[in-house]
């Protein structure tokens, strides 16, 4: 499967998301809302050992283009309020790649009163691990900002839609790169940088191990400890889908000509984040919006949202309750 069309196919994963929030999908919109000790349908499995009542956990049975089921696992928080006039829930989509969605959950805590929706992309977490991997290809680091482009672009050139379907009112890419070879590049530069700047007494070169710490607390965390949750997700990394050799030339590009308006977006990434400025900048080109909106968090690297999470989730929900 190419890469255009496991996109594809992760945008029917997101619409059926859609669809269970609007509860246009009873048997499993049911699923979501229902008390975690009610009976649900056989294509999900609830649980109740998180948050009780707050917290949903299940599991949607999906299909791929070539006929495959899978269970794909999904985590939804707050899930009375899904239909809350007030404020919209979100649907988070992690990045890795194959980092399952656990890392974000400290969303939780710095956005109040919205429910949220987490969901493990195939190969990742607790989803199933397909074994015919020769046949798939996955993005790059904060994928999900790009699967959730690439989303609002198909929504966006469809040939059809319903007034009555549901609606993205907006959206937030987080470290977000518009380019991947350009990404590359500059995570090559930052390594070459922390050599020149932090080269030993005895004029011994940074070993491996010392160089990749280096870069973990400049540009990807910038903490003393990796957190817990962050380092597990990284420990537990899918294997299924890794690399970006696959989408080694993967460029975002705007939608056809004549095709509708994309949602109101906010790209945000951290000051000494290895996504730079140079790697958001071209989203500019590529959203067929009036309203797309940079927000860059000071002191803070790719994990803005353990290093700041304040911030990190004041910068969200302040933005999307413009929308609501």
């Amino acid at each position: 499967m190419t890469f255009i069309r496991w996109i594809m196919f992760n945008n029917q994963i997101i619409s059926l998301l859609v669809a269970c929030i609007c509860l246009s999908s009873r048997s499993v919109a049911t699923a979501f809302l229902a008390p975690p000790s009610t009976p649900i349908s056989t294509h999900t499995k609830s649980s109740s050992s998180l948050h009780a009542s707050s917290t949903n956990e299940g599991f949607l049975q999906v299909s791929r283009p070539d006929g495959s089921e899978h269970k794909l696992s999904y985590r939804v928080v707050r899930p009375m309020n899904l239909s809350s006039q007030q404020a919209a829930p979100i649907i988070a989509l992690h990045g890795g790649p194959s980092i399952p969605s656990n890392y974000l959950h400290p969303l939780e805590d710095v956005v109040p009163y919205r429910s949220i929706v987490f969901y493990d992309q195939l190969g990742c977490g607790k989803s199933d691990q397909p074994t015919d991997i020769s046949q798939y290809s996955i993005g790059d680091s904060s994928y999900g900002g790009i699967l959730a482009f690439e989303y609002m672009k198909s929504v966006a050139t469809a040939t059809t839609n319903n007034e009555d379907d549901a609606k993205c009112l907006s959206a937030i890419l987080s470290s977000a790169p518009s380019n991947v070879a350009q990404v590359e590049g500059e995570f090559v530069r930052l390594l070459d940088e922390l050599k020149k700047t932090h080269s030993k007494d005895d004029g011994e070169e940074l070993t491996d191990a010392e160089l990749e710490a280096l870069f973990q607390t400049n540009h990807q965390c910038r903490m003393p400890e990796m957190p817990p949750k962050l380092k597990e997700a990284y420990a537990n990394a899918g294997t299924v889908w890794r690399g970006t050799d696959a989408i080694k030339d993967y460029v975002a590009t705007p939608p056809a000509e004549g095709a509708s308006r994309m949602p109101s977006s906010m790209i945000m990434r951290g000051e000494h984040d290895f996504v730079s400025e140079e790697c958001i900048e071209p989203w500019k080109s590529v959203f067929n919006t009036k309203f797309l909106r940079y927000k860059t968090m000071k002191g803070c690297s790719h994990h803005g949202l353990f290093e700041d999470g304040a911030t990190y989730g004041e910068l969200i929900d302040s933005f999307c309750a413009e929308y609501d």
